[in-house]
């Protein structure tokens, strides 16, 4: 999940500023957050050490430096490989094999939180091989300057501010320094929390005092299942099916998030379980609309709210498919019955002009952002129908090219 941007070259008639003067900016606006600190509990000494020596980490992700040409957004994994490459079927099957022998290990810990919370304990033991490989990757940062670099160089400066204020919080409250160890983002722990997300879900499950989310993995696991339940898990759910749709007559666009109906109508309508897997009756009714994650190269999807509910833990599909279908391994299920086509993914910078040309002609109204999500894929897919072009949903090349042409005449 992690990236490094490469920031390099000077804007047209900007002087960079000294790095004397950048740092002490710096260091004015970690004196700033004293106030608000303090209002959290963090005690003056706790303050001055956790900001003591920090510098910002200018090789990070996703950052707004004065004086700097902007680099290109590198992101998470789940935003610029394909689907293919995401969700790579050696990779789901290890993890899924070590998931099954864990969940031998933690049998009643897990059984424990699944009654609890009512999240299967396949779903928390794939977001936990998902997130670390089951504490086997050693997160590279420091927490506490990750979350000050992009409190004050990053695209989302008031979230970080906010972040690194609960970091100190985790510091007075007595988590150790060299624990707080983390992803680019700020995500620390088995199942990477951010500040704010351990002191809003996390769970003493182990009953020993304390919210460990980097040792124990009893009090990780029940943080993830909380924090799942809170966003509406609903217990004896599924949170996808994968379908094989009609063969004649199919149209792409269709697979829209508020082209919902129950699940029974879809498979009434010709799209059949893939793998000959019988949904369960108590998915029959629920609201489930399509999804294809490459477009027609790939598989197809019927999701219904628990899958909405992994998103809101990682708002991403491969991701949600990853942790998905890992859990479903481990729950004695396989791989998905379509392969990936090996299918070409834009870059951001060509990403983002398909979407300004599309939302130009009205066909698309979400966030110009350089990634093929959703709502990308569906207006691609109607500019297709109304130039005629071979329908597939996915935003390559041939399309922009065809696009570019159509503005030049």
């Amino acid at each position: 999940m992690l990236a490094v941007a490469t920031l390099a070259g000077a804007l047209p008639g900007l002087a960079p500023r000294p790095a004397a003067a950048a740092d002490a900016d710096f260091q004015k606006w970690l004196q700033s957050l004293w106030p608000d600190a303090q209002a959290l509990g963090v005690s003056r000494p706790v303050f001055d050490q956790a900001i003591r020596g920090l510098e910002p980490d200018l090789s990070l992700p996703d950052l707004v430096i004065p004086g700097r040409a902007e680099a290109p957004p590198r992101g998470q994994a789940e935003f610029v490989q394909t689907p293919a490459e995401y969700l790579r079927d050696k990779n789901l099957a290890n993890l899924a094999a070590t998931g099954r022998k864990l969940y031998g290990e933690h049998r009643a810990t897990l059984a424990g939180i699944e009654q609890r919370f009512g999240v299967p304990a396949s779903v928390v033991l794939a977001i936990w091989g998902r997130e670390t490989a089951f504490g086997s990757y050693k997160l590279p940062h420091d927490a506490l300057r990750v979350l000050a670099t992009q409190g004050y160089y990053g695209r989302r400066k008031d979230m970080f501010r906010g972040e690194l204020l609960y970091a100190m919080k985790m510091l007075q409250d007595g988590t150790p320094r060299a624990d707080m160890r983390a992803s680019w983002g700020g995500a620390m722990g088995l199942t990477q929390f951010l500040p704010s997300e351990l002191y809003k879900h996390g769970v003493d499950f182990d009953g020993d005092g304390r919210r460990d989310i980097f040792r124990s993995v009893p009090d990780a696991l029940a943080s993830a299942a909380q924090q799942l339940h809170a966003k509406g898990w609903q217990p004896g759910k599924h949170w996808a099916y994968e379908v094989t749709p009609p063969a004649r007559g199919f149209d792409c666009t269709i697979a829209d998030p508020e082209n919902l109906k129950p699940l029974r109508e879809w498979l009434a309508a010709g799209y059949a379980p893939a793998g000959g897997k019988r949904p369960a009756a108590a998915d029959l009714d629920e609201p489930a609309s399509l999804l294809q994650p490459a477009g027609t190269h790939g598989p197809s999807f019927l999701i219904m709210k628990n899958y909405y509910v992994i998103k809101d833990y990682n708002f991403s599909d491969l991701y949600v498919l990853f942790v998905g279908n890992v859990s479903d391994r481990i729950a004695g299920g396989g791989p998905f019955a379509r392969a990936w086509d090996p299918v070409v993914q834009l870059r951001t910078k060509d990403l983002e002009d398909m979407q300004k040309r599309l939302a130009a002609l009205g066909l698309y109204r979400d966030k110009i952002d350089g990634k093929a999500g959703m709502r990308t894929r569906l207006a691609l897919g109607a500019y297709e129908k109304q130039n005629g072009l071979p329908l597939d949903c996915w935003p390559d090349a041939a399309v922009l090219d065809h696009m570019r042409a159509r503005a030049g005449r």
